[in-house]
């Protein structure tokens, strides 16, 4: 059992509910696209922005959650990531037109972000440090949780009751969060509090994500020129944030070349991970012939075990120290990737299920230490901060893992389905053997420091 440093097992429950309705307000609301469309009057191309507002304004406000929650408070600042959300949900659920839709869930995107990162920072102070891998392994598998209930959980309310009404149970989850998550102790403010914000970097941090995130998933004619916004607006941000009495991103920990080696780690897997959502759907039905039904119960097999196996692997963390598993983790996911690349061309559907198998409860493994690791390592004052790194390396690795991969795929499968998997996951296992190379940076750590 889990326990906070004073002995209670209920630190857990309040950001472990926060982050899994925040997992379960990105994938359910997929569901409900075409009832959306149908219900306003709008194209499909248009109603998607349901979607993209949502993550968009998840990935854009994660370093900025981190760092509002090391200002005010992480238990504050999670109250009021929750309390954005219900509210955005219960606008989502009365919204008259598809605008005013698409900006409560902007709102709840915002609100999101917050349920996301500060879960990990409060829990650094709140759980004992021999138990910080459990922890983490805790937070990796409510995230899983979510992500694999929203599509059957939002099938369910909007074959009863209508797209609708899968808000309002958001929003009525996120009250009942609400109402556990104001029984942690409070929290004193950080003498950061005092230092004005640098607003202006904050606006350029956010335009060059924005301009990135545009660049990986709008394609055609404005890709180039969105990368180039993006890269523009990076060496902006990072002169202005360079010369802020309180920057955005935290100086000290990203001199760490361990941290450094983390973000850049996370963003990989990330991306190896997203390609599983992302092509694998197209290679069942084009190269083993499944239908929907069956795809999707195939697809469930990752987000299940990966639900399976985060406490687990935060034990391991815990006994085996986070750097050991960090190699141990990306070792097996090379040998999944691989799997991916050659197992369903020779033994089909069982094949596939064997290497997701290995790559899923290995991602997991992955999760709790590198997450372990670099809040270990953030200051003090600076855990928000730094789980909002995680977050946004994390965010950025599933829009370029979506984006390039996805692909990587289409121009590969012109030879065959199985062809297009080939040559795609013999790249993600290239990526994670890159990732390997970076885990070497914690080689000399003997363990996550207490």
């Amino acid at each position: 059992m889990l326990e906070r440093k004073d002995g209670s097992a209920w630190a857990m429950v309040g950001p472990g509910l926060a982050m899994l309705l925040a997992a379960l307000g990105t994938s359910a609301a997929n569901v409900a696209l075409p009832d959306i469309a149908a219900d306003l009057g709008a194209s499909v191309h248009r109603v998607q922005w349901v979607v993209i507002g949502y993550l968009l304004a998840l990935t854009v406000a994660a370093v900025e959650a981190g760092r509002l929650g090391d200002r005010f408070g992480h238990r504050r600042m999670l109250l009021a990531g929750v309390a954005l959300f219900a509210v955005a949900a219960g606008l989502a659920a009365a919204a008259p037109t598809l605008q005013i839709l698409v900006a409560a869930r902007i709102m709840q995107g915002a609100g999101a972000a917050l349920m996301m990162v500060l879960p990990l920072a409060l829990l650094r102070g709140a759980v004992a440090p021999a138990r910080l891998g459990q922890a983490m392994g805790v937070m990796g598998t409510m995230s899983a949780i979510g992500t694999a209930l929203g599509p059957s959980l939002g099938g369910l309310i909007l074959a009863g009751a209508g797209w609708r009404a899968m808000f309002v149970a958001l929003a009525t989850a996120g009250g009942a969060a609400l109402a556990l998550l104001t029984g942690l102790p409070k929290q004193a403010r950080s003498p950061a509090a005092r230092v004005p914000p640098a607003y202006g970097a904050t606006v350029v941090f956010a335009l060059a994500v924005s301009a990135y995130a545009l660049a990986m998933t709008a394609g055609g004619v404005l890709a180039l020129p969105a990368l180039a916004a993006a890269i523009g607006l990076g060496l902006v941000f990072r002169q202005l944030d360079r010369h802020a009495a309180a920057p955005l991103l935290p100086r000290e920990e990203l001199a760490d070349p361990v941290l450094r080696a983390s973000l850049a780690m996370n963003a990989i897997v990330g991306a190896v991970m997203m390609t599983t959502l992302v092509v694998g759907p197209f290679y069942l039905i084009q190269g083993l012939g499944l239908n929907a039904l069956q795809v999707g119960l195939v697809m469930s097999a990752g987000p299940v075990l990966s639900a399976l196996s985060g406490v687990p692997a935060g034990r391991i963390v815990d006994r085996l120290g986070a750097p050991a598993v960090i190699r141990l983790a990306l070792l097996a996911m090379i040998i999944g990737a691989v799997g991916l690349a050659g197992l369903p061309g020779w033994l089909g559907l069982a094949g596939y299920l064997v290497s997701i198998a290995v790559l899923t409860p290995a991602y997991q493994m992955f999760l709790a230490a590198n997450t372990t690791q670099s809040m270990c390592r953030a200051g003090e004052a600076r855990r928000g901060a730094v789980s909002g790194l995680l977050g946004l390396s994390r965010n950025l690795g599933l829009i370029t893992g979506a984006a390039l991969m996805g692909a990587v795929f289409a121009s590969a499968a012109v030879g065959g389905a199985a062809v297009g998997m080939q040559v795609t996951f013999g790249l993600a296992a290239g990526l994670l053997i890159l990732a390997r190379l970076f885990a070497g940076v914690h080689a000399q750590e003997r363990d996550h420091p207490a």
